[in-house]
């Protein structure tokens, strides 16, 4: 079957990052389903295992998180959960093949039946990000437990992005939080609001601030959705006592935080299949109610940008728009 993928880990200028390749079908497992991709998303996670993660073996390494399709076949103890012609939506583990492949397998305990109101790319471009964003404000942040004498607000630091953009969301609709984002630019700053935002600041400038000039109180929860390190300090000054940090990425140094008795919590979205957690249908569900609240017109997909067909020449460009730090919302690649 056609898929793309790398032989060699490294950088966009090395020759071949990404290419076209013939692999060979999915087995698939008890718990598995395949399913025939009809189109991907794109994430910085995905260019992050491209530049560190060296295929092992000789054969190329898939890569891909992000994807909608069509059940082909069923494992025995899946038979319960999809039959052959579903349609769904998922975002699979880092430690198996990804979707950039015509056809892929998938634990189906962690696939949601696809929203019926988006087509093949609006449905693709949410499942990464929204299981991070759920699993880090209901399971990790836990929002719905206040803070005592914080404001009942969150501030979404990198809002416009694939995360941010569900997270506001989520927020906004599901909470009674103020839901405070940043962005640095009008474009992302429209975004921010269109997505539900109370408010945008500037994180190109201090933020502290400019939280305090909202004069709303130091808010409960930060959810910082790209490298922390550089707004630790302003986390510091910003945040409540005994208020909750989520991150999603590596940060050096959060002594900064000891002082206000700070709770810091990690957000893998990749926790619950790769290391087969007792709770791991729990993204499944989650994929699910977010169908239900699409459909409800509660949520809307973040896409913003469609690239083409699925093919390396495409993928390459996706990887090295992500890798500019500049997208709003998501991008998405349809059909071979």
């Amino acid at each position: 079957m056609r898929a793309v993928g790398y032989f060699r880990s490294g950088p966009l200028s090395e020759a071949k990052p990404l290419e076209d390749v013939e692999v060979p079908e999915p087995s698939c497992g008890e718990f598995d389903i395949v399913v025939d991709v009809k189109a991907i998303s794109v994430n910085p996670v995905d260019y992050k295992v491209r530049r560190r993660s060296a295929p092992a073996g000789q054969g190329p390494k898939i890569i891909g998180y992000d994807a909608a399709g069509v059940v082909r076949f069923v494992g025995r103890k899946a038979a319960d959960m999809f039959r052959p012609g579903d349609e769904v939506y998922y975002a699979g583990a880092i430690n198996r093949q990804g979707c950039n492949a015509e056809r892929q397998a998938v634990d189906a305990r962690i696939v949601g039946r696809k929203p019926k109101s988006l087509d093949w790319s609006q449905a693709a471009a949410l499942p990464l990000t929204t299981i991070t964003a759920w699993e880090m404000l209901f399971d990790r942040l836990n929002v719905s437990k206040p803070v005592p004498g914080a404001a009942s607000a969150i501030l979404i630091i990198g809002g416009a992005g694939g995360v941010g953009s569900i997270a506001i969301q989520l927020a906004r609709q599901l909470t009674a939080l103020t839901v405070i984002a940043t962005a640095s630019r009008p474009e992302s700053d429209a975004w921010c609001r269109a997505m539900g935002a109370h408010h945008v600041i500037d994180h190109a400038k201090p933020l502290a601030a400019q939280v305090a000039a909202l004069n709303l109180g130091q808010p409960a929860f930060v959810f910082c959705t790209s490298n922390a390190e550089p707004y630790m300090q302003e986390i510091a000054a910003l945040i409540a006592p005994q208020g909750r940090l989520g991150l999603i990425a590596d940060t050096a140094d959060i002594s900064s935080l000891k002082n206000k008795s700070v709770s810091i919590h990690w957000e893998f979205m990749f926790t619950r299949p790769v290391e087969g957690t007792p709770d791991i249908s729990e993204q499944a569900q989650l994929l699910n109610e977010t169908a239900r609240l699409i459909e409800a017109g509660k949520l809307h997909t973040t896409l913003t940008r469609r690239l083409g067909t699925i093919n390396a020449a495409n993928l390459i460009e996706a990887h090295r728009l992500l890798e500019d730090g500049r997208m709003v919302g998501k991008l998405a690649l349809e059909g071979f």
